[in-house]
């Protein structure tokens, strides 16, 4: 590999760094409310289930404007589409924080979902069409922005959740107004002008076979990764500050891996290969989660296990969708990304009902499960997901060589 490649993942123009500051923002807001759950469930008088509906609003309004978010984009722009998307995510966060009824902030947070709908389908496109080294580098980057936000995010969280429940949220809207501001100053809008892209085109590419088996994939994996998230702050017992620190770990876990172990990883193996090995171990982190609940520091453990396996996990799905199709990156990413929040919408009610009809090991079997059947889906559908396994050199394998440092 030539020497120009070398660097190339972190030396990038101004307008990505803007928009990978925005996502590291963004994907804090997920984490963000993690440590306060219990808080806010006592403050409110809200049961568990009631609570965990804030991530099920956030996630399903996600999940449903994904799928419009390509049209939409295509015909203002991504940089209107950037900025009203961050525009929103501050002013529900903003209402979230002076609410006084759960039942609010369960409105106001599906509010804040289309907000982050809108941001994160198209900062994905805007960083892959932008950054220098091409796509694989572009990804990496931007799973790192996600592995730093959503790390950062609990332990933010925790040390606003501290003081109030409402903390968070305020947090949520200074953070916010600066990402809006470091994109409209930062970011260019492009010379031509993108060709508009038709409102059934999401929904048409879900009928190419290899995006439809990683969706259905990502649907049931991420039922195993928002129980662990969502889900795990309320069997742990700890305050704001514990809750924080724990999944404070857990995403640094998950960056780790994200960043460095999957491209590794992707050099030496096919991609299917990678998820049919992480997945089971998943499953099995998750199995241990559950018969270990009542441990505090061995549920943590499992917590930190988990987000090395995630933070594998993530890349290579991300990975996986963009190379699957000839599609436009936007309407790749929002069509997947619209199936998969609805397993993420799913799980947290659903993980606090289990709880409260068998106890607290049942969700996690539950998830377990649930990460088996998206292996199953993987291993079935291997066959349309022969193109995502070609092993010719791309840009994946020379930002995995930038990274592991043995690019020449």
């Amino acid at each position: 590999m030539s020497g120009r490649t070398t660097g190339s993942v972190w030396r990038q123009p101004a307008q990505v760094w803007a928009v990978a500051f925005a996502c590291v923002v963004a994907f804090m807001g997920i984490g963000l409310v993690d440590p306060i759950l219990p808080a806010i469930a006592e403050s409110l008088q809200a049961s568990p289930v009631q609570t965990e509906l804030l991530f099920t609003s956030y996630l399903l309004v996600t999940g449903l404007a994904m799928l419009v978010t390509s049209w939409i984009s295509s015909r203002i722009g991504a940089k209107a589409t950037l900025l009203v998307g961050l525009g929103l995510i501050v002013v529900f966060a903003l209402l979230c924080a002076l609410s006084g009824s759960v039942d609010a902030i369960i409105g106001f947070r599906a509010g804040w979902g289309l907000g982050n709908a809108l941001f994160i389908s198209t900062a994905l496109a805007t960083i892959v069409g932008a950054a220098s080294g091409g796509s694989g580098a572009a990804i990496v980057l931007y799973e790192a922005a996600l592995g730093l936000g959503i790390a950062v995010g609990p332990l933010l969280g925790g040390l606003l959740g501290e003081m109030s429940w409402r903390g968070p949220f305020f947090g949520v809207v200074a953070l916010m107004a600066i990402a809006f501001v470091a994109v409209l100053v930062l970011v260019r809008r492009p010379v031509d002008k993108p060709a508009p892209v038709p409102l059934s085109a999401p929904f048409r590419a879900l009928r190419i076979p290899a995006l439809a088996v990683l969706a259905v994939a990502a649907l049931f994996y991420n039922v195993g990764f928002f129980v662990l998230l969502a889900f795990s702050p309320f069997p742990l017992g700890f305050g704001a500050m514990g809750i924080g620190f724990t999944f404070f770990g857990w995403g640094v876990a998950l960056a780790l891996t994200s960043v460095w172990v999957a491209p590794l990883l992707m050099r030496h193996l096919a991609r299917t290969t990678v998820m049919l090995l992480t997945l089971p171990l998943l499953a099995l982190d998750l199995v241990a989660a559950g018969l270990l609940v009542h441990d505090a520091a061995a549920l943590v453990a499992c917590i930190i296990v988990g987000g090395l396996l995630l933070g594998i996990m993530n890349t290579v799905l991300t990975e996986s969708v963009m190379e699957a199709t000839d599609l436009p990156r936007s309407v790749a990413s929002s069509s997947y990304s619209a199936v998969r929040f609805l397993g993420g919408a799913a799980a947290p009610p659903l993980a606090a009902l289990l709880w409260h009809l068998y106890g607290p090991t049942v969700p996690y079997v539950f998830a377990a499960a649930s990460v088996i059947i998206a292996a199953a889906t993987i291993l079935l559908g291997r066959r349309a997901l022969a193109r995502i396994d070609a092993r010719e050199a791309d840009a994946a394998d020379e930002a995995a060589a930038v990274l592991v440092g043995d690019a020449a």
